[in-house]
């Protein structure tokens, strides 16, 4: 997309609706938030026209976008998510209007002047109402730079962190110094600020994490739960994938591998183990005595019955036909 025309600091990027016509307006303005923030899917309003501007501007690694648009709908969704390459947390600061920010199952709203985090491997919904125009910093973080500060597999919910009663008020002061003057400073000055911002945002997310420990691990104990589910409605599917059980779900594949990880196994092996278990009853069944060994291995979804075999006795330590016969004469 064409970038508007005037001359910008090579650390700027900017686009603006008002060139344009009206039918045009809503298209620009869906592309240059794509390219500022990564996939997104945003709902034209009922109007014709879509006054709206983005300004880019980086921060090392990271970025602010300065935004100003009408009363509108911005979804990411699991299409969205994996056409990303990167990940990242969006830190809002809510400049005019209200935004209401719907993430799994919370939802939080930012009314000026307040400040909320989520995150872009979650689908989220953000619902921008009040006022003709309005306007948001939005600060983009990528992940590494905020999980490295924060403690091992710490699970990021949506959250509003300038309630937080100690720190708040600095992350709120930090996010608006650099929207307002990220220009006026050096880029290592505003690198350094911009550190110091996720600095305050990861103790904040700390403080919340430890007060909160039972909530979180409860969240993603049931999201393991739903997941879980997911995998074994389709444990029969021979081309089975990650993005199946991501999309049924909501979460992103990198959470897949992530939930996954913490019971100690990886999604290929959760799959074929579950599988074989299915297989190793099947085959136990004196009611499929007469049914091939090979047409229940591909019932389970294996498509190749040598794999099958070789993962059977990996698992239960006898092939499958000895299995079988072992069950038959017990």
């Amino acid at each position: 997309m064409q970038q508007i025309e005037r001359t910008l600091p090579s650390r700027q990027s900017a686009w603006d609706t008002a060139s344009l016509r009206p039918n045009e307006q809503f298209a620009y303005y869906r592309e240059a938030i794509c390219q500022a923030f990564m996939n997104l899917t945003p709902e034209p309003a009922a109007a014709a026209g879509f006054s709206a501007s983005v300004d880019h501007i980086r921060l090392g690694d990271g970025a602010i976008n300065r935004v100003s648009f009408p009363e509108h709908v911005v979804r990411r969704s699991a299409a969205d998510i994996a056409a990303s390459d990167r990940s990242c947390f969006y830190l809002n600061l809510k400049l005019a209007g209200r935004c209401r920010i719907q993430q799994g199952n919370r939802e939080i709203s930012l009314s000026p002047g307040q400040v909320g985090i989520f995150d872009s491997d979650r689908q989220f919904a953000l619902l921008h109402d009040r006022g003709p125009q309005l306007r948001v910093a939005s600060f983009w973080v990528p992940s590494e730079a905020l999980r490295e500060r924060l403690p091992a597999s710490f699970d990021v919910a949506a959250a509003r962190v300038s309630d937080d009663p100690v720190v708040g008020h600095l992350i709120v002061e930090t996010a608006r110094t650099l929207a307002d003057g990220a220009l006026r400073m050096t880029e290592d000055e505003g690198r350094r600020l911009f550190r110091a911002l996720i600095e305050l945002v990861a103790v904040s997310l700390s403080r919340r994490g430890r007060a909160g420990a039972a909530e979180t691990e409860s969240l993603a104990d049931a999201t393991m739960l739903a997941l879980k589910r997911a995998i074994h409605r389709r444990l029969r599917e021979p081309g089975l994938a990650v993005s199946d059980v991501a999309d049924a779900v909501g979460i992103s594949e990198r959470y897949v591998h992530k939930l996954l990880a913490r019971s100690g196994c990886s999604f290929t092996d959760y799959v074929i183990d579950n599988r074989l278990d299915g297989a190793a009853r099947d085959l136990s069944d004196p009611a499929m005595t007469d049914r091939a060994i090979g047409a229940i291995a591909f019932d389970w979804g294996f498509s190749d019955l040598s794999h099958f075999t070789r993962r059977f006795k990996q698992r239960f330590g006898c092939r499958p036909r000895d299995w079988r016969a072992a069950k038959a004469s017990s």
